[in-house]
């Protein structure tokens, strides 16, 4: 039961897997680069002490000419070109010797190069300025050969040498640990496309296939034996399939009955209509047995045409968002007071205690629905109520709590019985009162839920008082 071979995981243009080695080439470029940087500055400072060992063996050969004057044109010459410096300056036991070209112009600009220095964030810097900078620049090294501390050689040379040098250095670095990061991604890529992107790309294909077809079983994905998270994630992804294959079966099946019964409701009203003319009729007879026995049919057929009314209507309801508005509250509920007959009612006093500059975010239409359907059933229960005693009377009111609108509606009657209480939102089980379908409470209930809200019953000592939360306006 796995998604046809025949249907191959497409991945998208910038999909995971060119997301992931163009990631791990970028981080290992970014590596490289930090290795690179004190790599090219040790560089540096090698190719300096190099320069420096060279004029150390001019400086000897310096020390044992007696006289410094007996150097030749040639001999100085050599010495500089063995050093590659334009010019030598000799420092020991408290004497300097100068060694330079006669020819030699004055150089414009001079930088200095102490090799004695080995701070890395100072050689890190000499090494970029050199790679910048040192195109046209006259370098002055500083530094004291290898064995021979007593000895300070001064090197003055151009900068362009050692520049060209580095940027060699620097080019065999970038394209070596270009090689490095493409191999080493390629291999890395390899690895996690097959313990990743492979899996991952086959739960994908598989909820793609399984939302265009979901009623197909061929399309629940069979998970493998993996013991990691992808695992976990392919036998909940099964399950999960297999639970909605199996809802949308049931749903089907209800679907299908739920026609079956609606056709059934609708010629069982027609019928019963018919029976309530004929029962019209059956009433105008001055028969005492039939005037006696009347009331109580019109009343049951009246019952059963109402329960199959609201049948068909709870089955063609449309499950609509809501147009969110701001709405006067108090207006609103004055208003459904009026559809569900309680406000002028002549035997019931209705208490609207909502102030009057309060304004929330609601569909008006659907909440006054939510409104209509409560103060209607506390209108019902209250009118068959017998309480001689006290007013009976509907009352509504506002709390605001940090973050919602508790409006209470409720009631001086009788309350709800036990059965209707332990079956508060069940359609056809939560009615209160005789041939009641409870379909309101469901209707009202999913209502609030759509509005982020809350619809739930309050156990209180006397009479019936639901409880409406609705979330409160945000600026």
């Amino acid at each position: 039961m796995s998604v046809p071979q025949n249907q191959p995981y497409q991945r998208a243009r910038f999909g995971l897997s060119i997301k992931l080695i163009t990631m791990i080439i970028s981080m290992i470029m970014i590596v490289e680069v930090v290795i690179y940087l004190p790599s090219v500055a040790n560089f540096r400072i090698r190719w300096l002490d190099d320069r420096v060992q060279v004029a150390g063996v001019a400086a000897r050969v310096i020390e044992t000419v007696p006289d410094a004057m007996d150097l030749t044109p040639d001999m100085i010459n050599n010495l500089l070109k063995a050093a590659q410096a334009e010019a030598l300056v000799v420092r020991m036991q408290d004497k300097s010797q100068l060694i330079e070209r006669l020819d030699m112009p004055m150089p414009v600009a001079v930088v200095g190069a102490d090799t004695r220095n080995r701070e890395s964030l100072d050689l890190i810097v000499g090494a970029l300025d050199v790679i910048i900078n040192g195109s046209d620049r006259t370098m002055r090294i500083i530094g004291s050969p290898a064995g021979a501390q007593d000895i300070i050689v001064e090197v003055l040379m151009s900068e362009a040498n050692l520049r060209q040098e580095m940027l060699t250095y620097s080019r065999n670095i970038f394209w070596l640990s270009l090689l490095v990061a493409i191999a080493t991604a390629a291999a890395i890529f390899f690895f996690l496309n097959r313990l990743l992107v492979q899996p991952i790309g086959r739960m994908t294909q598989n909820m793609i296939a399984f939302r265009k077809t979901p009623e197909d079983a061929n399309r629940i994905i069979v998970p493998s034996n993996r013991k990691d998270e992808v695992g976990i994630a392919e036998r909940e992804l099964s399950m999960m399939e297999q639970d909605i294959f199996t809802m949308l079966r049931q749903k089907q099946h209800l679907a299908d009955l739920g026609l079956a019964v609606a056709k059934i409701n609708h010629d069982l009203r027609n019928t019963l209509s018919a029976a309530q003319m004929l029962s019209d009729q059956v009433a105008t007879l001055e028969d005492p047995q039939v005037q006696r026995l009347a009331p109580r049919l019109v009343t049951t057929l009246d019952r059963a045409i109402n329960f199959a009314q609201s049948v068909l209507d709870y089955g063609r309801q449309k499950t609509v968002p809501p147009k969110f508005e701001h709405v006067d509250l108090r207006a609103l509920i004055d208003e459904s007071a009026i559809d569900a007959g309680v406000r002028s009612h002549p035997s019931i006093e209705f208490a609207n205690e909502v102030p009057d500059d309060v304004v929330i975010n609601v569909d008006p239409d659907q909440i006054s629905r939510v409104f209509v359907n409560i103060l209607k059933n506390a209108r019902e229960a209250l009118e068959v109520y017998k309480k001689a005693e006290a007013t009976k009377r509907v009352f509504v009111r506002l709390e605001e709590q940090a973050n919602c609108y508790q409006i209470k509606i409720g009631d001086n009657g009788p309350g709800l019985p036990p059965r209707a209480k332990e079956n508060l939102f069940v359609a056809f089980d939560g009615s209160g009162r005789a041939g009641g379908t409870g379909l309101g409470l469901v209707i009202a209930k999913e209502i609030t839920e759509s509005h982020g809200g809350r619809l739930s019953y309050l156990d209180t000592q006397e009479g019936t008082t639901f409880c409406i939360e609705l979330p409160t306006i945000k600026d």
